[in-house]
């Protein structure tokens, strides 16, 4: 029996793949991709049986770009996780702190790392598309001058020190992402789905459709606006719902057929539970 395959955006030892195994187990073929769109497109191709994709992340917010990729690929969300990034400043064994004239990584970890980054004023900042392929062309090119922003899992990889640990400015930073499929995959005893659908340019529409999940008793947990492409001044609304009874969801879902344009149902999956530490 062949291993399922499962594209992701970025490299060996990134935290797509980090997700890709909790989700799935180490059990399976990771297919590395260039771009978002890439690593969808390996699924509606055939190329791949699953695709595992940043959505959100706790302090950077949406990644607004990646649900229209949904769609346009005619996916379905089957599942969803979270992962809680952890960013270790990692360089060659031989090298110090004071040696370091660059540092690299995605631009979205070097933003959660503003802090450690403002204290070293000196340093060159570099983007770069992935974490962890940052941590392998250090590697591979012996850059002594040179640090990368990721995981810890990048270092065991690629033979590198962390050489500062937990650089993050929020300690409590989580990403979200989609696990995504081709064709109607169904989740046993779902308890979340996420819903793409538009509305009249009215006054009142959205507050008429947001109702509809409260007179159900359908915990609306995240709703996002998100422009139509090519068409200036619209938009598509994508919400996270959630639901104890079933059958009520259910009532929710055909009253929101009548209040909304063009509803989309991108998938129904079990919500994956985190535990995140309060603070005040």
């Amino acid at each position: 029996m062949r291993k399922s395959r499962v594209s992701i955006q970025g490299t060996a030892a990134s935290f797509h793949e980090q997700a890709a195994i909790q989700y799935f187990g180490n059990d399976i073929e990771v297919i590395e991709c260039n771009s978002f769109s890439f690593s969808c497109k390996q699924v509606s191709d055939n190329m791949a049986d699953y695709c595992v994709m940043a959505i959100e992340n706790s302090l950077a917010g949406s990644i607004l770009t990646n649900y229209n990729l949904i769609t346009h690929n005619n996916l379905r969300i089957i599942g969803e996780v979270y992962l809680k990034i952890e960013l270790h400043l990692l360089c060659l064994s031989e090298t110090s702190l004071k040696e370091i004239e660059f540092i690299q990584s995605h631009p979205m970890a070097i933003k959660q790392c503003a802090d450690f980054i403002g204290a070293n004023p000196l340093v060159n900042v570099i983007e770069s598309h992935d974490t962890a392929a940052c941590a392998q062309l250090i590697a591979g090119k012996k850059l002594l001058n040179t640090a990368a922003i990721a995981s810890e899992a990048a270092a065991e990889r690629y033979g590198l020190k962390i050489l500062e640990r937990n650089i993050e400015t929020n300690k409590e930073n989580y990403t979200r992402f989609f696990v995504l499929a081709k064709g109607d995959v169904k989740e046993e005893n779902p308890d979340k789905s996420t819903l793409c659908f538009k509305l009249e340019h009215t006054p009142g529409s959205l507050v008429n459709a947001l109702s509809v999940f409260k007179k159900y008793l359908v915990n609306l947990s995240r709703i996002q606006s998100v422009p139509i492409e090519g068409h200036p001044g619209q938009f598509r609304f994508y919400t996270d719902a959630e639901w104890l009874d079933r059958n009520l969801y259910e009532k929710c879902i055909k009253e929101l057929v009548r209040k909304t344009n063009d509803l989309q149902i991108l998938g129904e999956y079990r919500k994956h539970e985190i535990n995140i530490k309060q603070t005040t």
